[in-house]
């Protein structure tokens, strides 16, 4: 017998379900990943070419180490400046002309913009880089929202973590290929041309054709389709995407789960405006625990340091003693695929077989060690990357053991926070605040990533480069708490669900909310009119007395 690690979550899901029609879905989407990967893990690695930093004068001698620092960190964070404007405007656009259709708008805004970038090695023409680069994040900055709503809502609930997961692993698909592609061009296209940096740019216009036309073969997201009341076309979409007849139980659920929930959403918000969404998110106490969920998943996950290596890798390994433009990048490049190898097997395998929680903190602690490390390793060998002074055997051994840290820095990342920045704020929403609340989450992602990216180099020079990894390494500790006080596991539960676990006390939803409500939601969930007496008994059973005079809880 082959072992199947998602045999018991799969257990309810008919196997007609997992067919072609969803994994087309989930690569197309997922494909979407690349967008942002492809960038950061471009833009870093052309600001090491020699052509590239001649044209636009990264390495001009007049300009002091400030000014530099400046202009690098300019160049590199534009695009997450475009892709906060991104994410704000995709809740209107996901919401107004669905999923799909703002997919194909999002590549125009990326085409255009990479093609003014690429334009300005003809001119020179700093203002080009900085327009193109932030017209191409207005596209960019909407994959973030898009994809991974269409993937949260097309996924049987069992495999959810794998479909969004998909995402984030090509979140490095792109920076991996991105790695390589510099490398390769360092190597095999003269210093002396552009082209050495325009070519693996150009990766940028073919990932943005390749998702425009593929997305002509998918199927809108039912659950749009009815929250916009094309409830036929909804039914078909979903019979399709499932590969069962419409009288099937699990499409009659999903169907009744939906339409359930955008019902009493509906009648909870008769006769508001077009601000009642954004009333609603802000008012209701289960949102705020959502907000809060998502404001902090975002700027701990930021300020962890594993954006900044992923972005600024070639200095990152400068710092711990590789030299040479050609060593550096290729120790890049390898980087990038113990990254990308990290995120599928955290999307494959683990995020749905050991739950949210744990893959996020196993992958969190991961990170801060390797992050402490190189902390402590330059703040004591502080001369590292200066060649002019000899290394004893012992430093030499030390270093190499920095340069590993690296990597394990960014496996820990990839199977923590990567992954669960979109997964959590994709899957916590009601349908009718999903997109406002993902959009809300990742314009705070962006902000965030904007910092970062400007404020690194800087850093480097005002705190030094071990108290910055210090800093990084903190803002982990931080997260490994967090994680175990406030985020729930959400693994395995229906969309539609979740209004049950955001409901309990703030204080119990994310120690013990998986224990204190149903496992998977649906419709059975829907129709038990004791549901209020089932999460007492519940309570009850793992320790929470309810008492009803005082109106509070205690453990």
């Amino acid at each position: 017998m082959v072992w199947n690690p998602w045999r018991e979550n799969l257990k309810d899901t008919p196997k007609e379900s997992l067919n072609w029609r969803l994994w087309y879905g989930v690569f197309v989407f997922g494909l979407m990943g690349a967008a942002r990967g492809i960038d950061e893990g471009l833009i870093g690695t052309t600001a090491e070419l020699d052509p590239f930093v001649k044209k636009f004068g990264l390495e001009d001698p007049s300009k002091s180490e400030h000014d530099k620092a400046e202009l690098l960190s300019n160049i590199t964070s534009m695009v997450q400046m475009g892709s906060i404007l991104g994410a704000l405007v995709a809740f209107f656009l996901t919401d107004r002309i669905g999923r799909l259709w703002a997919t194909r708008m999002l590549c125009v805004f990326w085409v255009i913009g990479i093609s003014i970038f690429l334009a300005s090695a003809s001119t020179g023409s700093i203002a080009m880089v900085y327009v193109g680069r932030f017209i191409a994040g207005v596209g960019i900055g909407q994959t973030t929202v898009v994809a991974p709503t269409y993937l949260a809502e097309t996924a049987p609930r069992a495999i959810r973590g794998l479909c969004v997961g998909a995402f984030a692993g090509c979140v490095y698909l792109g920076i991996m290929l991105a790695y390589f592609a510099s490398w390769g061009s360092s190597l095999h296209i003269s210093s002396s041309t552009d082209a050495q940096w325009l070519v693996p740019n150009s990766m940028h216009l073919m990932f943005a054709g390749i998702i425009f036309l593929l997305s002509f073969f998918t199927r809108e997201s039912p659950r749009w389709l009815i929250k916009v009341g094309r409830h036929e076309e909804a039914l078909e979409n979903l019979t399709r995407l499932r590969q069962l007849p419409a009288d099937h139980p699990y499409i009659q659920s999903e169907v009744f789960d939906i339409n359930d929930q955008l019902n009493r959403e509906k009648e909870a918000t008769m006769g508001t405006t077009w601000l009642g969404p954004i009333r609603e998110l802000f008012t209701g106490k289960g949102n705020l625990y959502r907000i809060q969920l998502s404001i902090m998943s975002q700027l701990l996950g930021q300020w962890s340091g594993a954006s900044s290596i992923t972005i600024y890798a070639p200095q990152y390994f400068a710092m711990m003693g590789t030299t040479g433009q050609k060593e550096k990048l290729f120790a890049t490049a390898i980087f990038g695929l113990v990254k990308f190898i990290s995120s599928m097997l955290c999307a494959f395998v683990l995020i749905d077989l050991i739950g949210r929680k744990r893959a996020l903190s196993t992958g969190i602690t991961i990170q801060f060690l390797a992050m402490m490390y190189m902390a402590i390793f330059l703040l004591v060998d502080n001369k590292v990357s200066d060649k002019t002074i000899p290394q004893t055997s012992s430093q030499k051994h030390a270093a190499m053991g920095a340069i590993v840290m690296i990597y394990f820095s960014g496996f820990g990342w990839a199977l923590g926070w990567n992954s669960i920045q979109y997964l959590i704020n994709s899957e916590i929403y009601p349908l009718r605040l999903r997109a406002l609340g993902g959009s809300m989450a990742m314009t705070f992602h962006f902000v965030n990533q904007y910092g970062n990216s400007k404020a690194v180099p800087l850093m480097f020079i005002g705190m030094t480069t071990g108290g910055t990894m210090m800093f990084f390494s903190c803002v982990t500790a931080i997260g490994l708490a967090w994680v175990y006080f406030f985020l729930p596991e959400t693994a395995g539960k229906s969309l539609e669900a979740m209004d049950e676990l955001f409901n309990l006390p703030w204080h119990l939803i994310g120690r013990k909310g998986k224990e204190l409500t149903r496992g998977s939601g649906g419709m059975a969930d829907v129709m038990d009119t004791e549901g209020e007496k089932s999460v007492e008994m519940r309570m009850e059973a793992v320790g929470v007395e309810k008492v009803e005079q005082r109106g509070d809880t205690k453990v």
